[in-house]
């Protein structure tokens, strides 16, 4: 167990380097993202603890962060004044690269897994770009048409299709996109019953799989075959069911992550100060129908619980290297914790 003081600067973001098992990232605010400065860290982990490599400081807050995975240095960042950001963590100060195209806070960041030159970003403006770090302006917009004013919380590319995207959004919907289709979601689930969801992310080992996250405090599993289709012409429509619930947070579910190491594991933060662990008994079914699926009761799978934050926790993710099961949490108690869920499981 390691942890790190962004003394000055509340936690929004943090991400393992995809090439070094040393480094992590970090992206905080000052004042709690409300008004002020942005920070982003450069995290090392050493045998005696977390150092801080380098820091950049922005005019604005930051509140997502993704490594690239075609350039070991570099940080793409999301930040509240609507840029998005490019650093280099060879070079001092600046970014490399810098595009406003964003009208409001961008809040998310994910780089493309599959075919590495592209990321994209998601904004309260309601709009998704992507965008290649080797060009002055955004490859495409997608926005949805029957809800053009909601906030998109997140979005994220497929680890399985170089083209695939998922968002979610403050209309309590998921959308799914193709870019090589149009502009629209080709696919749309009004998952959360109007609570706004705040997190996906995608199954590392079942392709069709996303779990959501939601200020309901539950975490739903999707089987994006379930989806309903749309087109410009067809508003989303919802009759699908999640393969499964995971109920035991007491207040809303800022950010998810599945495990890079085992199908059924689930990686929690939370606004009621802990990071949870899950275990998602759906993935042990054989059927691949919804007939055949048993939801979770209230607080099953559940399988630890993480609770050394003092504020909300808002970020996590999984290292990808070592021993599995070593996790980083970030909060707005400026702490970033670097832990092992075997401690936690029971």
């Amino acid at each position: 167990m390691y942890s790190f003081r962004t003394t000055g600067f509340n936690g929004y973001a943090v991400q393992y380097s995809p090439f070094f098992d040393s480094r992590l990232a970090c992206a905080a605010s000052a004042n709690f993202g409300l008004v002020g400065n942005g920070r982003l860290y450069v995290l090392g982990l050493t045998p005696s603890g977390i150092v801080a490599e380098k820091w950049f400081d922005t005019q604005d807050g930051l509140f997502d962060c993704a490594w690239s995975e075609i350039h070991e240095n570099q940080i793409v960042t999301a930040t509240g004044d609507g840029s998005v950001k490019l650093f280099d963590i060879t070079l001092n100060d600046y970014p490399v690269q810098s595009w406003r195209e964003h009208t409001r806070e961008v809040f998310s960041a994910n780089w493309n897994l599959v075919e590495k030159t592209t990321f994209c970003t998601s904004s309260w403006d309601g709009l998704i770009k992507i965008w290649s770090p080797v060009r002055p302006k955004s490859i495409a917009t997608l926005q949805p048409r029957d809800a053009p004013l909601s906030c998109t919380y997140a979005a994220s590319y497929s680890p399985y299709n170089a083209t695939l995207i998922a968002s979610c959004s403050s209309d309590s919907y998921l959308r799914l996109w193709d870019p090589r289709v149009g502009d629209f979601p080709t696919n749309s689930v009004y998952a959360h019953s109007g609570a706004e969801i705040l997190s996906l992310d995608w199954n590392k080992y079942r392709p069709d799989i996303v779990a959501t996250s939601s200020v309901d405090r539950t975490i739903k599993i999707w089987d994006l075959r379930f989806m309903n289709r749309t087109s410009p012409a067809l508003p989303a429509m919802s009759n699908a069911s999640p393969l499964n619930e995971l109920y035991g947070h007491n207040y809303a579910v800022r950010k998810i992550a599945w495990s890079p190491h085992a199908s059924e594991l689930l990686l929690s933060a939370s606004y009621d100060m802990t990071a949870r662990v899950w275990e998602d008994k759906s993935a042990f079914k054989q059927s691949a129908t919804q007939s055949s699926i048993t939801r979770l009761h209230h607080g099953g799978g559940l399988r630890g619980v993480w609770d050394r934050h003092s504020e909300f926790v808002v970020g996590c993710d999984w290292s990808l290297w070592g021993a599995e099961g070593w996790v980083c949490t970030v909060g707005w108690d400026e702490m970033v914790w670097v832990w092992d869920i075997r401690t936690v499981l029971r």
